[in-house]
């Protein structure tokens, strides 16, 4: 399987930003959720651009200080897991990566 072909049908959206915030990378699911936007014609452009206030912010700071961030949306009756993670080569800082899962309406949590 070539590098990365995974990703490509992966039921959930994967965006891929460098660590200026410029968008490198789009699975399906992500040009697809993002198709009025421009879908995988965003490659290429800015992160920042596609969203508002107070988020902005918020992906500013997570990239400067390269933090994680997690939180759930409901948009449409649907429930979605937001994962944003940084990336790196070796030491190096590249950008972040943000995930985009469904989620059933109801999720058992299990303690282990």
């Amino acid at each position: 399987m070539p590098a990365g072909a995974w990703t490509k049908q992966f039921p959930g959206s994967i965006t891929v930003c460098d660590s200026k915030g410029i968008i490198l990378e789009m699975n399906d699911r992500s040009a697809k959720t993002f198709a009025r936007d421009g879908g995988s014609a965003l490659v290429g452009r800015s992160l920042l651009d596609c969203h508002p206030e107070p988020a902005r912010a918020k992906l500013k700071q997570i990239m400067k200080e390269q933090l994680s961030n997690c939180y759930t949306i409901e948009k449409n009756g649907v429930k979605k897991l937001i994962y944003q993670a940084p990336w790196y080569e070796g030491e190096r800082f590249m950008g972040l990566v943000e995930l985009a899962i469904e989620l059933p309406a109801e999720i058992p949590h299990f303690i282990r």
